[in-house]
């Protein structure tokens, strides 16, 4: 196969005009995925969860840019009514790296996750991402390999990744420890231990903490000098009055693996199956939660996206 061409692959990106205008003005762009419009959560509630996050950004001064495969493109800022017909739609495939050509090649509709957000979000000029919590190292892992692309997308890719910490339901010493060992810095905001995407508190303590956005900018700004140095994971406690107590949510995740190991539940289904579960566990407590801190990371990463411009 012959060497990518740069200015080709640009051309897989359609920007709408709310993005296009923000770079040319210089205005701070904040990526965000399209898993949570098809994955999270029923319609209308994921159209109006999109519509507050992008509204979110936009108050704290930056401008959205929702990512999603759509004809054969890569829509880098999704307008209202391409928003609502990416809720709508059915059968959308779920995209990471070794979805995302696929998606492209057969003009498929594709939700981009953490690790398709962050190549596209690069390929575009997008150094800041806010999304809920990254993937990681699954329990169990050692016996079935199973480990989230989003790991080896934050070693190689050069986006600053704001988010609630992993997903609570993973092995999150594990993925420390992968995160380390692949040179990925992880920062909690705020606080020195490292969030548990619905609980504040992991029992872990985070490996660096930064207080501000300056703080965050500043190291962004240095680690930048480095091409080869990959990405930023910034770990945004969830806000308290929305948590869900640590304690309290290891009994919900421990029953919902459970659950999903006896029905026989692999590979990319665990999570989404896992998440269904807790959900009903909980009686939505748990969406309620993810809203939330997906919101604050929102904020969050348009105020980190202003000290780069």
């Amino acid at each position: 196969m012959h060497s990518p061409d740069k200015t080709e692959l640009k051309k897989l990106i359609v920007q709408s005009d709310e993005v296009s205008d923000a770079f040319a003005s210089g205005k701070p762009v904040v990526a965000l995925e399209s898993t949570i419009i098809t994955h999270g959560m029923p319609f209308p509630r994921n159209l109006e969860t999109a519509r507050q996050v992008e509204a979110d950004i936009r108050s704290e001064g930056a401008v959205p840019a929702t990512i999603a495969l759509m004809d054969g493109k890569i829509h880098v800022g999704l307008s209202d009514e391409d928003l609502d017909r990416l809720a709508r739609a059915e059968n959308v495939m779920k995209c990471s790296r070794a979805d995302l050509t696929f998606a492209l090649a057969t003009g498929a509709y594709g939700a981009t996750t953490v690790a398709a957000t962050m190549m596209a979000a690069h390929l575009a000029g997008i150094d800041v991402f806010a999304t809920g919590g990254i993937g990681g190292v699954h329990k169990g892992a050692e016996e079935t390999f199973d480990v989230s692309a989003d790991l080896e997308e934050l070693a190689r890719t050069p986006v600053c990744v704001v988010c609630a910490g992993a997903k609570a339901l993973l092995d999150l010493p594990k993925t420390l420890e992968v995160l380390e060992t692949k040179g990925v810095p992880v920062i909690s905001f705020g606080t020195s231990e490292l969030p548990a995407f619905w609980s504040r508190e992991s029992g872990l303590d985070a490996p660096y903490s930064l207080n501000t956005p300056a703080e965050i900018g500043a190291l962004l700004k240095m680690r930048a000098n480095f091409a080869d140095h990959g990405g930023v994971l910034i770990a945004n406690p969830v806000p308290e009055a929305q948590e869900i107590p640590r304690a309290e949510m290891a009994g919900y995740i421990d029953a919902a693996i459970d659950k999903a190991g006896s029905e026989g539940i692999r590979g990319k289904d665990v999570t989404p199956y896992v998440l269904g579960a807790i959900l009903d566990l909980t009686d939505g407590r748990s969406l309620d939660t993810n809203i939330a801190l997906v919101r604050n990371n929102a904020r969050l990463a348009a105020r980190i996206a202003s000290e780069l411009t």
